[in-house]
């Protein structure tokens, strides 16, 4: 009996970790279907963001360098998450009336999401689990994860790292620099 409720448990993540990350479906904002394909050929940056966080004060940073590297093949996707202190509440309405008024945010933010916990997205948990390449749970709102041109994990950022650090920069002018290549399946 306690195999059967292990292979139970196990299956689900099994199964998430035999798809590559680039076929994992998200929803965007508007409530639409998407992958992270859609942005095939591009770096990608995921972050989990909330309005009401010390970290929010990222979103002008984050910003700054889709702006700047965005041209490039540059590319953010902001998930509202509400798993740290009730930081992300609002709706998905008022978190983009939030994003574009405070911030001039113009990169996408998607629906929101679970980062942790057992009604984690498969995207994080894909991201964070145990096969991944930056295992472990995401510490708080504002942790980033960058993804390659070919869709392979690159580098894991914790939330106080701020999207200007060089080690976040320098990681994603590597990343822009190298060429794109057969999709990864992380």
């Amino acid at each position: 009996m306690n195999r059967l409720l292990l292979a139970l448990l196990i299956l689900p993540i099994a199964s998430i970790m035999a798809v590559p990350i680039d076929q994992i479906p998200f929803k965007t904002m508007e409530g639409k279907d998407a992958l992270l394909k859609d942005y095939s050929g591009k770096v990608i940056l995921v972050v989990n963001v909330a309005s009401r966080c010390g970290n929010t004060p990222q979103y002008a940073g984050l910003e700054k360098l889709y702006r700047q590297y965005g041209p490039q093949g540059f590319v953010i996707l902001g998930f509202p998450c509400n798993d740290f202190g009730a930081q992300e509440p609002g709706t998905n309405e008022e978190i983009k009336t939030f994003c574009t008024s405070k911030y001039e945010v113009s990169f996408p933010i998607l629906d929101k999401i679970h980062v942790k916990g057992t009604d984690q997205a498969p995207l994080y948990a894909a991201l964070t689990g145990p096969e991944a390449k930056c295992p472990g749970d995401v510490k708080w709102n504002f942790g980033k994860f960058l993804i390659g041109r070919n869709g392979e994990v690159l580098a894991r950022f914790e939330p106080g790292m701020k999207p200007d650090n060089p080690a976040v920069v320098n990681a994603l002018e590597a990343a822009l620099k190298a060429p794109p290549a057969t999709p990864a399946r992380n």
